[in-house]
Formats: structure tokens, C-alpha cells, sequence
């Protein structure tokens, strides 16, 4: 006995563990080791006068890529295209820089003009008690700090000695020419190596540009071209699009900032204009020092407050005009990032490699998550950092049922029935995500108390979705469906499987019972919400009630169909055992048996072969089936008479000795 019950549960952990192996599984992923993520950090860090122009120039070549596409398209040959491709570039780059170098210099020159206007608005606030207390004490201790610090420098002199005048003294110094010369050009020199460096390495880049494509698919994925290729083109493509659509964003940002600031009379509105250019490159941060720099000249220029909250309102309107309209219409803030992930990559890449890092992070970041999606050894970048659902939408709804939380269940739920049908949630969605508990309840990792839990939190989805199926049975109404047709256009477009059309269950009475425990319970409700939204008269039996000492108290007098569902495959002999028992009870019933699965691998044939076998009038896997089998209008089949053995009894041992004797 023992032993057959060892095979029982063996037999059925592998039934459960079948379903559930065949339905969509995650990947598994291997992380790299420590040691690889430190080495590969530590490489860049002390490596950054390499990798820095590296990256920039790949960048670049990125960016640069489809004008010199188009240049050859035009039949220009490739090394004049790449080189007017780069030429440009760069020109307009020195250009930029020119112009905020000169507007910064005049700057710089005019600040001491503004430096009364900054005195007269600190004495307006003291005058009128607004943060006057923080005021006074910090003027207070810089007051005293610097008294400090005077008496330090200070000589100690003695009582009797006389306070000596300063002897004022000039320092000439006497520099060479080639001095000078050095002292004007040394500051240049590595910024100019290091844009030249740039340039060669970006030109070679582009000619190279095939090469260097094959010799990255033999190192990386050599195995599977198709995949490595797709990588590789979509990270071109993607990198590429967000540094052209961003420049567009960022120019039709910057230019009315820069015309706006021009019309209020700020100076320097040219710097300003380029610069909230350049910096909205970087994420979050890059807008907001932008705007800070004009307010304090604003600040600073007049003596009033209108100009600060003027300044102010131009940015915040531009932000709101750029991120609500332009972006969404020129998709340029599509990276296939997080934003989480973007503002830790920005952390990340400051560290590394100063500012340029925090400018260069977005675009790097995407090339990274780029490779981690088609590269199987760099999946976990595009788990970190991409904006994509790590989980499929069954773990997650049980990752949410398994923690107790039916609420995000129900939010997670609402999301997909925007497009999805609620039979088609519960088929796709709840069903896999209950044949998850039941597996975990198999092997033995789920006590009783979780399932209990989980089953609860199912049957709270399912109440939670209650309006969300009046919604959906209100639409079967004409004058409804046709408000809410697009729904269904949308469904039934280019979707094979989900262009079913379940019947209506009107006057039809069924009842919808688990067959084996809380789970069951959990999936009959969900059936039986879905009869309820085809207008059928619906009942619900636990699974407790359908003991054989309870099973004849259900009130069957009025009920045309009872539906009994299994989330364990490994249960034929009980459903048997329940089809019996009920068409005892009332021989006019219609029973059918519903052994969930979360794939539609089962075909037409195995399930009618098993309804007969087990005299079901009908076997299904999956939700529209069970709705299918529940409403027919079929008649009900006949209750077959049981198999009953011949047991041969043999004579006692005590008779057979007199006959062999007399034999």
C-alpha cells in the first residue's frame, strides 16, 4: 500500500510538472561571476583614456552611419562620404564650442555689473523679514570665519615692539617667448590629441565599418549569425535614432529658450539656448542646470522679481510642450530603458568617467541592454536595465497571488483586459498562473496554509473583477456592442485562435465545482464567471462538497450541466469516480470534466477518447472549451452499466487430497 502510494504521488508530480514544463517557461539565465564584473569595472575606470575616445568614436560612427548611407546612395565613393560625414560633424561641434566660449567670456566680464542688483534683493529680503533670521547668521559666520582666519595670518607681536608698516614689494617676472608659448598651448594640447584621436579613430570606424561587424560576430556569435545580426542592427539602429531624434528634440527645445530669453531681456541668451541644448543630452538633471544658470542671471540683471518668475515660466513651459508634445510625436525618448535604470547607469557612468560618462550614459546603457537582449551571455544587462517585463504575465499574477496581494493582482488584471477578453485573461493568465501553485503544491515547496492563501487571493481577483465582467456581459447587448466594437475589431484582427464566439447560456442553469482542493475551487470560480458573463444561471460547489457523503446534497432539480475542473492531470480515476456519482443522482445531467493545461497541445480526439473512457459527456483543457461543453444543448449520455469482475473460486485445499487419493 505504501508502495502504491509512493507511485501515486510520483505519477502524479510528474502529470502536474508536464503541464506546467510544457507551457511557456522563462529562460535561464547565468549572472557573471564577481571577479568578471569587478575586472571588467576595473578595466574601464583605470582604462578611461582608451575606452573614453573608444566610446565616443563608436558613438559616433553610430550616429554618422546613416549620412554616409546616404551619401553613397547619392553615388558619392565611400572615403569622400565618410570624410565629409565626419568633416561636417566635427565642424559643427568646433563651431558650438566657439560660440559658448566667446558668450562665456563676455559673461565673465559683465559680472561685476550685476553685483548691486544681488545686494539690493538681499537687503529687499532682510527688510521685509522674509528669511531674514538665515540670512543674518550665515552673514554672521562668514563675518567671523574670515576674522579667524585673518588673525591667524596675522604675526603675533609683542606689547613692546611697534606695529611695523608693510613694505610693499613687486614681483617681475621675466618669461622667455617659448615659455609664454607653452604656458598658452599646454592647456590645448590634450584636448586637441584627444579630438584628433577621435576623428581618425570615428573615420576608420566607418570605413572599417563591415569588417569590424564580422569580427565582432566571430568572437561573440559566431553560433548564430542570425541572432548576432539582428543585435548588431538593432543596436545601430536604436543607438543611431535616439542621438538624431534627441538632437531634433533638443534643437526644438533650445531654440525658442534662446529667443524667448532674448525677448525678456536676459544676457547671453545664445549661451543659454546652447547650452539647455547640450544638456538636456543628460537625463533628469541636464534641463534642470540648465534652467538654474538664466534664473540666477535673472536674478541678478534686474532689480525686481518678475524677470526670475518669467525666466521660470519659459523653461517650465517648454518642458511641459517638449515632453507631452514633441517627444511622444517624435518618439525621441524611446531607449528601451527603465527610468530607474537610466538614472543609475547615469550614476554609474559619472563615476567612471566624469562628465563626459554622465553625457554618454543613456546611448551607452542602450547599446549595452541591446546586447544583453540577443546575446545570451550578456542577458542579465537587458534584465537590469531594460524596460521590458522580466516575468511573463502568469508568473507574475502567481508571484502577486503567492505574496498575498489580490489588489496588484487585480491592477495586473485590469491592464490586460483593456485588450484581452476575460475569458481569454483567465485561459492565457489565471489558469497557467494556478497550474504554477499546483506544481508548487506537487513537489512539496507550498504548505497548506499558502495554498489556502493563494486560493484566496484567486477568489478575491475573481470578485475583484466582478464589474469588469457585467462591463463585458453589458456589451452583448447591440446598442453596446456597438460603442464598444473596437475592442473586438482589435481582438479579431490578424489573432486566429482568439476568433471564437462562445454561445450564449441563456436559460441554462450550470454549476461549476473544484474537483480536489482550494486551487480547484479558484479555477471553477473563474469558469463560472465567464458562464455568468454568457447569461447563463450559475452555482458554484466547493470541492469539499463534492465528497461522497456530500455530493448528494447538491440541488441538481434545476441544473442542466455541472462542470467539474482538476488542476492535476494525475486525477482520471476520481473524475471517474464524480461523473458516476452525479449522473446517479439525476441521469438527465450533463457532466463534464475540464483537466486544466496551459497549452493547447491536447487536440479534439485525446479528449473525446477520454470522455468516453471515463463516460464525461465532455473533456476539456482550457477555458473556451469548458464554456463550449458547458452550454451545448447536446443531449445528456447515457450512464454505462459497471464493469463487474468473475472471480473464479477455487476449491478448498482440504478437497483436493480425497480425490487425488482416489485418483
Amino acid at each position: 500500500m505504501a508502495a502504491n502510494r509512493r507511485n501515486g504521488m510520483h505519477s502524479a508530480e510528474l502529470g502536474v510538472m508536464g503541464v506546467v514544463s510544457s507551457a511557456r517557461t522563462l529562460p535561464r539565465m547565468s549572472l557573471p561571476t564577481v571577479a568578471t564584473v569587478v575586472a571588467a569595472v576595473a578595466a574601464l575606470y583605470f582604462g578611461r583614456e582608451v575606452f573614453l575616445p573608444i566610446a565616443i568614436a563608436l558613438l559616433l560612427t553610430f550616429a554618422l552611419a546613416p549620412m554616409v548611407s546616404a551619401l553613397k546612395r547619392v553615388g558619392l565613393p565611400r572615403l569622400p562620404a565618410v570624410i565629409a560625414s565626419v568633416l561636417s560633424a566635427f565642424t559643427v561641434l568646433a563651431l558650438f564650442s566657439f560660440i559658448v566660449v566667446t558668450q562665456v567670456s563676455e559673461l565673465a566680464q559683465n559680472i561685476p555689473l550685476y553685483q548691486s542688483n544681488i545686494l539690493t534683493k538681499v537687503r529687499s529680503l532682510k527688510e521685509t523679514g522674509v528669511g531674514g533670521g538665515i540670512i543674518a547668521r550665515l552673514g554672521g559666520v562668514i563675518e567671523r570665519v574670515g576674522q579667524e582666519l585673518d588673525r591667524q595670518e596675522a604675526s603675533p607681536l609683542t606689547a613692546d615692539e611697534p606695529e611695523r608698516e608693510p613694505v610693499p614689494v613687486e614681483i617681475i617676472a621675466r618669461e622667455r617667448p617659448l615659455q609664454v608659448l607653452q604656458n598658452l598651448i599646454g592647456p590645448l594640447i590634450s584636448p586637441l590629441a584627444s579630438a584628433g584621436l577621435i576623428i581618425v579613430v570615428v573615420i576608420f570606424m566607418l570605413l572599417e565599418r563591415e569588417d569590424l561587424r564580422d569580427r565582432f560576430i566571430r568572437l561573440v556569435g559566431y553560433g548564430d549569425l542570425h541572432r548576432t545580426t539582428e543585435a548588431l542592427q538593432e543596436a545601430g539602429k536604436r543607438v543611431g535614432r535616439y542621438l538624431l531624434m534627441q538632437l531634433v528634440v533638443n534643437i526644438v527645445y533650445a531654440v525658442p529658450i534662446a529667443f524667448g530669453l532674448w525677448v525678456l531681456g536676459i544676457p547671453n541668451a545664445m549661451l543659454w539656448g546652447l547650452l539647455a541644448l547640450a544638456l538636456r543630452f543628460v537625463p533628469y538633471i541636464g534641463p534642470i542646470v540648465g534652467a538654474l544658470l538664466p534664473l540666477f542671471l535673472a536674478l541678478a540683471v534686474a532689480p525686481g522679481w518678475s524677470l526670475v518668475l518669467w525666466t521660470a515660466g519659459l523653461f517650465v513651459a517648454m518642458e511641459m510642450i517638449t515632453g507631452n508634445v514633441v517627444e511622444p510625436w517624435l518618439y525621441g525618448s524611446r531607449t528601451g530603458l527603465s527610468p530607474l535604470a537610466i538614472i543609475v547607469a547615469a550614476i554609474f557612468w559619472t563615476w567612471l568617467w566624469g562628465p563626459l560618462g554622465l553625457v554618454l550614459s543613456t546611448p551607452l546603457t542602450v547599446c549595452l541592454v541591446v546586447l544583453g537582449r540577443h546575446v545570451p551571455q550578456f542577458e542579465f544587462l537587458d534584465v537590469l536595465f531594460g524596460n521590458e517585463p522580466v516575468l511573463e504575465p502568469h508568473a507574475r499574477l502567481y508571484q502577486r497571488l503567492l505574496a498575498g496581494d489580490p489588489e496588484e493582482a487585480t491592477d495586473h488584471a485590469e491592464e490586460i483586459l483593456e485588450e484581452k477578453y476575460l475569458f481569454e485573461f483567465y485561459d492565457k493568465v489565471a489558469i497557467p498562473a494556478l497550474l504554477l501553485g499546483e506544481q508548487d503544491r506537487v513537489r512539496g515547496v507550498m504548505g497548506d496554509e499558502q495554498r489556502r492563501q493563494v486560493a484566496a487571493s484567486a477568489q478575491t481577483l475573481v470578485a475583484n473583477l466582478d464589474d469588469s465582467a457585467q462591463e463585458e456581459a453589458e456589451e452583448e447587448d447591440p446598442a453596446a456592442a456597438e460603442e464598444t466594437g473596437s475592442r473586438k475589431d482589435k481582438e479579431t484582427q490578424g489573432e486566429g485562435e482568439d476568433d471564437v464566439e462562445l454561445p450564449d447560456g441563456t436559460d441554462m442553469a450550470v454549476v461549476c465545482a473544484g474537483g480536489r482542493g482550494e486551487l480547484d475551487d479558484a479555477a471553477a470560480a473563474m469558469l463560472a464567471q465567464v458562464l455568468e458573463v454568457q447569461g447563463a444561471t450559475i452555482s458554484k460547489a466547493s470541492f469539499a462538497e463534492m465528497d461522497p457523503a456530500s455530493i448528494r446534497r447538491l440541488e441538481l432539480d434545476a441544473v442542466d450541466a455541472v462542470v467539474v475542473g482538476f488542476l492535476n492531470r494525475d486525477s482520471v480515476k476520481h473524475a471517474r469516480f464524480l461523473v458516476r456519482r452525479l449522473k446517479r443522482i439525476k441521469r438527465a445531467l450533463r457532466v463534464g470534466i475540464v483537466f486544466w493545461s496551459a497549452t493547447d497541445g491536447d487536440n479534439k480526439e485525446t479528449a473525446a477518447k477520454l470522455a468516453n473512457d471515463i463516460n464525461a459527456d465532455f473533456v476539456a483543457h482550457g477555458m473556451v472549451d469548458a464554456v463550449l461543453g458547458a452550454l451545448s444543448s447536446d443531449p445528456p449520455v447515457a450512464l454505462k452499466a459497471a464493469a463487474r469482475r468473475r472471480i473464479r473460486r477455487r476449491p478448498p485445499a482440504a478437497k483436493k487430497a480425497p480425490l487425488a487419493a482416489a485418483k
